[in-house]
């Protein structure tokens, strides 16, 4: 794993490259950020003493080294595991579309995958949105979140908010009907059904909906209220959803916007 940490540089990763560095690659504890996991597990990872990492823990290590799909193959079998097959809600993100994120480092973007789960956030998107990188389990997962989790920075109506719910629960069934041997999915269907009625009454019932683009407004702690425009691209194939927040050029929300994101990855690397 060093070998493929050498490879990528931190500017490449959306990361400061300040300060003396032995090496041009990333550092352990770069590493660790990305991908969401302890220096200490990385430390041990690399020199062969941690038994049995998870495929999460394995995929978010994919992502961040920038892995081909061969590489990521690989390493799925250096831990243990066997490689995500068809059945699998894909969590890869190909290198085409990492160069369209890495063209967008500027502006708040997050992927999910086909089931909303959040796979990367960039900088400008923690700094909009509240920094995701302390989420764990089922608290990364978009519809878990709107169903089950706390309110986020996004402002909405009790008629948007229902709207979304059934644009979220057909999407999730939508998923389940072409992933039907991911368990982790079918975990996640069995709790949202078991702790919240709305979710269980949208899913017995075949709701139906789209997730659509849309104004959104954002109450951000620092800069205050922003409405933007919120575009949701999807990957043919692999089901991947990509959040892209933009303002109007010009506009107080893009001077707002603009603020936040100044504010925002000051903190995060500060």
């Amino acid at each position: 794993m060093h070998r493929w940490r050498d490879r990528v540089s931190p500017e490449v990763a959306g990361l400061p490259a300040g300060g003396q560095r032995r090496a041009p690659g990333l550092r352990r504890e770069e590493l660790a950020l990305l991908a969401g996991i302890s220096v200490d597990y990385v430390t041990r990872l690399e020199q062969g003493r941690a038994a049995n990492p998870s495929a999460q823990v394995v995929e978010a290590l994919a992502r961040a080294l920038r892995l081909s799909g061969d590489e990521r193959t690989h390493l799925f079998r250096l831990a243990g595991l066997v490689p995500p097959g068809p059945d699998t809600v894909p969590a890869y993100i190909t290198p085409s579309v990492q160069r369209m994120l890495d063209r967008l480092a500027g502006t708040p973007v997050a992927v999910y995958d086909a089931s909303w789960t959040l796979l990367v956030a960039n900088p400008p998107y923690a700094a909009l949105m509240g920094d995701p990188s302390g989420w764990r389990g089922n608290e990364r997962n978009g519809v878990w979140r709107n169903f089950l989790g706390h309110e986020g920075r996004t402002r909405q109506t009790p008629e948007s908010r229902r709207a979304l719910q059934a644009a979220l629960v057909a999407d999730l069934r939508a998923t389940a009907g072409r992933y039907p041997g991911d368990q982790r999915l079918r975990r996640l269907v069995a709790d949202l059904c078991a702790h919240s009625e709305r979710f269980a009454e949208l899913w017995d019932s075949g709701a139906v909906g789209r997730h659509e683009a849309a104004r959104k407004t954002i109450d951000h702690p620092q800069v205050g209220a922003l409405t933007l425009d919120c575009d949701v691209l999807t990957v043919t194939g692999s089901g991947l959803h990509i959040m892209i927040y933009t303002a109007e050029p010009g506009t107080e929300d893009a001077e707002r916007l603009a603020l936040a994101i100044v504010l925002g990855t000051q903190a995060l690397v500060g």
